[in-house]
């Protein structure tokens, strides 16, 4: 049993509308693009923004590999630090 959308539309027809409208927004989505980076190429200060974008993805690079690659401290061999520098201390208070 099919039934028809409440719109009154056939699914071929919308999967078509739907197309068409997913292509409209990409296009527009590069058409954007390309205009910001038109933009952008004609700036003056070109050199120096090109650098602070390599720096900046640079940063952003060292805080995703510290956020992702090291592993936490153990939680016992902090407590086990902690406990060391108490008995060590002069007056055994840290």
């Amino acid at each position: 049993m099919t039934s028809t959308p409440p719109d009154g539309r056939g699914l071929e027809e919308q999967a078509v509308l739907l197309v068409a409208g997913l292509a409209d927004l990409a296009v527009t989505t590069v058409s954007s693009a390309v205009g910001t980076a038109r933009q952008l190429l004609r700036r003056a200060d070109g050199p120096d923004l090109a650098r602070d974008a390599h720096q900046d993805l640079l940063a952003r690079g060292r805080i995703a590999l510290d956020r992702y690659a090291a592993a936490p401290p153990a939680h016992l061999e902090v407590l086990a630090q902690h406990a060391r520098a108490r008995r060590t201390a002069p007056d055994g208070d840290v």
